[in-house]
């Protein structure tokens, strides 16, 4: 059973913000100065969700497990870093129904914050350039902490921002990675339907509620 939280963290990447249009243009530009065939967006929304390290890794493969030789990742991290630095917001967009969830939440009395494993350089630009930036009174990005998501350390470090108990808050996420940060910290979990977690239905990896819109947040939690 759902309860309202006092306090709910939200994912970014998966969750809010459609960031693949960005992220793919970013890699097949990358792999057009490698010299290396082009992969386009389908397979790059099935690599993200890890980071831009994994993911740089993952396109220099071709696939979601293994790692690249380590001289060409060298060579190619700092191309894919300056790439992304120019276009972290060029062709992302907020998914449909986060505006009107994130309305319903500024009305609800809970503390809002955000999570994500995307480091701060691209983050804060990122919220800004999207207008969701001052909605949230903390953002924890992937650089913030020295452990990031699955680890439980950001929920839990948002927690003690808030002053709230971990059984009184909420992670709003869309991978694995946050099911299990939510299960070690002890916070209730909501996924997405729509987000990244490598082409496998999330609801395999049994979150408390999954919704396909964030504007059934209201429907959700306020069940009297």
């Amino acid at each position: 059973m759902i309860k309202k939280p006092e306090m709910m963290l939200i994912d970014v990447d998966g969750t809010l913000v459609d960031s693949v249009p960005d992220l793919a243009y970013c890699v097949d530009e990358m792999m057009k100065q490698l010299d290396m065939p082009l992969h386009g967006e389908a397979k790059v929304r099935e690599w993200v969700g890890n980071g831009v390290e994994r993911l740089t890794r993952r396109a220099l493969i071709g696939q979601l497990n293994g790692e690249p030789d380590e001289a060409l990742f060298e060579k190619a991290y700092p191309i894919f870093m300056d790439l992304y630095a120019e276009n972290t917001s060029k062709r992302s967009m907020l998914y449909p129904g986060v505006a009107e969830g994130l309305a319903y939440l500024e009305t609800s009395g809970i503390k809002l914050g955000c999570v994500t494993n995307k480091a701060a350089q691209f983050t804060v630009p990122l919220l800004k350039d999207l207008g969701i930036h001052d909605k949230f009174k903390i953002v924890i990005s992937g650089d913030s902490l020295a452990k990031k998501k699955p680890d439980p350390m950001p929920l839990l470090h948002g927690a003690e921002f808030f002053n709230v108990k971990p059984e009184n808050a909420m992670m709003l996420g869309d991978s694995v990675s946050d099911v299990k940060a939510s299960r070690a910290a002890g916070f209730q979990i909501v996924c997405m339907s729509y987000g990244y977690n490598h082409g496998v239905d999330i609801r395999e990896s049994n979150p408390d509620a999954v919704i396909d819109s964030m504007a059934e947040l209201q429907g959700l939690l306020e069940v009297n």
